[in-house]
């Protein structure tokens, strides 16, 4: 799943992520509050941030099972068919086997 600029999605958002991260950080440190309502609003934001996280990584690993689902499935039905194939292709050894030692 790359993009045109040889940048995926999931580091695309990550890196937006971080930057918002560490543009409301500048910003909390930087706006003129007590030391306490400072130390309250990081609270505030790094548990914010931790619950986003929680629900990134909760989706990703949602796709990542569904996506290794559906290859075992096509795993699956590509090992059917080349079985298929193969026992065609006895078959069909056999009977030209035949054919050739009756001649």
């Amino acid at each position: 799943m790359r993009e045109e600029g040889g940048y995926s999605a999931g580091s695309m958002f990550l890196s937006f992520l971080l930057g918002g991260v560490v543009g409301a950080a500048l910003a909390l440190l930087l706006a003129p509050q007590s030391g306490r309502e400072t130390r309250t609003r990081i609270k505030d934001f790094a548990e914010d941030m931790k619950e986003k996280v929680k629900d990134y990584a909760e989706d990703l690993k949602e796709k990542v099972i569904s996506s290794v689902e559906k290859g075992k499935e096509l795993y699956e039905e590509k090992k059917s068919a080349i079985t298929k194939a193969v026992e065609a292709g006895k078959e069909a050894y056999e009977k030209e086997k035949e054919r050739l030692a009756q001649e």
